[in-house]
């Protein structure tokens, strides 16, 4: 039996008009007048209507909708309104049915809610609004890769499976392994800034996880983060790197992915540059002026970067927090050593991206572990490469997930999460 096609549906053209050709795919739509039958056959790339006449119809049985078919026949011209083209069956195999009816509808006739579409994941691919979001995705990443290697940064791959909870601790998953504890990396914070040493700058792509037990359309257990590092970079310097890598994505998605745009019924327009900078120290004023009770040092809360976001829609940076709200790993500032070179990307109230200047003396690095409550021994093997010459480096991770939902339009992080992860979803 062979199963290879000749053309992918998309690559069907006028031109092939009186040609033999070999499809595959599945029927999204079949309706049989007499003694010929249209069939709406889809694949990856596009749709195309396939007549089926005469004695092949009669051997067509009962065939349901989304069934996987192998067609060979003849590009002909055609008198349907939707279609440039149309192919003439000479042979039609059934390669594998779909049961009727289906637990989701593909087509998006009847709408099924989130988490229907969700266990039935595979199917809902089938559906034309979905499918896009995850083509868009691809291309996503696709800009992501081409824009950090133009920018001389070197992709690299951080263990997932680490031994200590390097970061201080918090919001992990801890495993067995081999008889040891191990712990599921939330971040490849220490292993990145490790390769500055050599690489100078580098970059990584990768599911990471976070054991926080958060019921929002935001967050997950699972998810895909961006991170860079930079030696010889300030914190200036890796914002506008991030701002030019956002700035790319939406230019490339906007001119490249029309037909993805259409589908989805969202117009991906390219945001306004240069990202506005609110300091900390503003926004707390901003919050006084909106009558909040809050005070220089407190941490923003969802219902302060609500307000705040309100204020300023779009893409924004918070810079310069307060040093006691930020990892021991981020440096002060020379003039304000209460203030931290540290920044938060935003859109609007939803947080994309944290990042900053980083500690790089080795014997500072070690009294703020102290300071904050941190043993160092638990950081030996980063500490101890301090010692062989670390360049003052800055860097950021970024959700890729977060991301995606501002380019698209939607709310919820599990849209554009093939299989997402979080505190009530372990399958499919």
């Amino acid at each position: 039996m062979v199963f290879v096609k000749s053309h992918d549906i998309s690559e069907l053209t006028t031109e092939l008009i009186g040609k033999q050709v070999v499809l595959g795919g599945w029927i999204e739509d079949l309706r049989k007048l007499g003694k010929m039958t249209f069939i709406t056959l889809r694949d990856v790339s596009g749709i195309s209507q396939i007549i089926v006449k005469g004695g092949l119809n009669d051997t067509l049985g009962e065939i349901n909708r989304q069934s996987v078919v192998r067609v060979k026949g003849i590009v002909q011209e055609t008198k349907a309104r939707d279609f440039s083209f149309e192919v003439k069956a000479e042979e039609i195999e059934v390669l594998a049915k779909a049961i009727h009816p289906l637990p989701v509808d593909p087509i998006g006739r009847l709408e099924s809610n989130i988490d229907t579409r969700l266990n039935h994941r595979a199917l809902d691919m089938r559906n034309q609004k979905t499918a896009s979001i995850f083509k868009l995705r691809h291309h996503v990443l696709q800009s992501l890769r081409k824009t950090l290697s133009e920018k001389k940064f070197l992709e690299i791959t951080t263990p997932k499976i680490i031994g200590s909870a390097s970061e201080g601790g918090a919001d992990l998953f801890s495993l067995d392994y081999f008889g040891k504890t191990a712990y599921l990396a939330q971040s490849p914070q220490l292993y990145k800034e490790q390769m500055t040493i050599g690489l100078e700058r580098v970059f990584e792509i990768s599911n990471f996880y976070r054991a926080e037990n958060s019921h929002t359309g935001r967050h997950l257990t699972e998810f895909t983060s961006i991170d860079i590092e930079a030696a010889f970079m300030d914190y200036d310097d890796v914002m506008d790197v991030l701002e030019y890598l956002v700035l790319e994505v939406y230019k490339f998605v906007s001119a490249n992915c029309k037909k993805e745009q259409e589908v989805i019924g969202h117009a991906v327009e390219v945001p306004s540059s240069p990202f506005e900078r609110i300091t900390y120290k503003d926004c707390i004023e901003e919050l006084k002026k909106e009558g909040e009770k809050v005070e220089f040092g407190d941490d923003l809360l969802d219902s302060h970067l609500r307000i705040i976001g309100k204020n300023h829609p779009g893409f924004y940076f918070l810079i310069d927090w307060p040093m006691k709200l930020k990892p021991f790993y981020i440096r002060e500032k020379d003039e304000d050593t209460t203030l931290s070179r540290s920044f938060d990307l935003q859109y609007g109230f939803l947080e994309l991206s944290s990042g900053g200047t980083r500690l790089h003396n080795p014997e500072i690095l070690k009294a703020r572990l102290v300071e904050q409550g941190l043993d160092p021994a638990q950081f030996t093997d980063h500490l101890k490469t301090f010692d062989w010459g670390m360049p003052p480096h800055s860097g950021w991770g970024m959700g890729l997930d977060r991301l995606m939902t501002t380019l698209i339009g939607v709310d919820n992080v599990r849209e554009v999460v093939l299989y997402p992860r979080d505190p009530d979803r372990l399958s499919p």
